[in-house]
């Protein structure tokens, strides 16, 4: 029999498509939730061939967030400053590689920074300025979900800034970048790179999913309709940004969990990092006061129980 269509003619690659995409939002959940004996105890397989085992994604994804947490002990330790850059289509899937960085991390140490458009006030002031000050101090790594380099993507494809504005940026973000560096600052920067076709499989799913279509705003569907001008100004951000300084590194996100792990696991290799050495904790007894009434809890204040 011919597996390529099921008895209601659906291609069985797109079926197995549908049930990856459908199992990876369970999983995000899953993943807070879950211990190693409860990883033990899930079957093998993948939402179909060439997809990675479950089981496996689950156990490297642990594995990697334990490093994650070194490496957060690490920067804290020896007062480290890192900055690390996720660009990419809209729905390349930046933004759950991030959460998966940051699911087990201190937020007091590790954060993220998505800006929104920016102000009238800020559309004058220095393009930089608004970015400078969600860098991090010593001892803080600073996420950012999209950077500076809106000048160079969607602002230029969408017409939001001149065409001289746009060089002036390519201009300046190298020195910007390379100052950036002296002054001790770990500059990590991800392109997440996605095919024409599996762009179009994710608009689709948001658009029919209720629970993720609020991800889909208007700009993005005119950047469905515009990929020829983000794929030339992406040609031209690589070419002109690249620098021995602050190089650009690729992920190859089709598949969501490889780009997760490949992207963790590069990240963790960018920072040398080691063991460091933790103060034993121990609970101290709880005081005992004879004269100490817990008095209850005025049944207004309640939230009703519905459940």
């Amino acid at each position: 029999m011919d597996r390529t269509f099921d008895g209601a003619g659906t291609r069985v690659a797109d079926l197995d498509r549908l049930r990856e995409e459908i199992a990876d939002s369970f999983d995000e959940e899953l993943e807070l939730s879950m211990d190693e004996e409860t990883l033990d105890a899930m079957p093998h397989g993948g939402g179909g061939e060439g997809m990675l085992d479950r089981r496996f994604y689950f156990r490297e994804l642990f594995r990697l967030q334990r490093e994650l947490v070194r490496l957060q002990d690490w920067i804290q330790a020896k007062g480290l400053k890192v900055v690390v850059l996720f660009e990419g289509r809209d729905s390349a899937g930046k933004g759950g590689a991030i959460k998966r960085i940051t699911q087990r991390l201190n937020p007091r140490v590790c954060r993220v920074v998505a800006l929104p458009a920016p102000s009238a006030r800020e559309r004058s002031q220095w393009y930089f300025q608004r970015y400078i000050a969600h860098l991090p101090a010593a001892g803080e790594m600073v996420l950012f979900d999209r950077s500076w380099y809106n000048r160079a993507g969607v602002e230029r494809v969408m017409g939001f800034c001149t065409e001289a504005e746009v060089e002036e940026f390519f201009r300046s973000v190298p020195d910007f970048e390379r100052m950036l560096v002296r002054s001790g600052t770990i500059l990590i920067k991800y392109w997440f790179s996605i095919t024409d076709a599996e762009q179009q499989f994710r608009f689709s799913m948001r658009i029919e999913d209720p629970l993720k279509r609020w991800k889909l705003s208007p700009m993005d569907v005119e950047s469905r309709r515009r990929w020829e001008d983000y794929t030339r100004a992406k040609e031209a951000m690589l070419q002109r940004t690249h620098i021995p300084e602050a190089r650009w590194w690729v992920v190859a996100a089709d598949d969501k969990k490889r780009a997760r792990l490949n992207c963790i696991h590069h990240l963790l290799s960018q920072v040398p990092y080691g063991d460091v050495e933790q103060a034993p904790v121990s609970l101290p007894p709880r005081e005992h006061r004879p004269d100490y009434v817990r008095h209850p809890v005025p049944a207004e204040l309640h939230v009703p129980s519905r459940y």
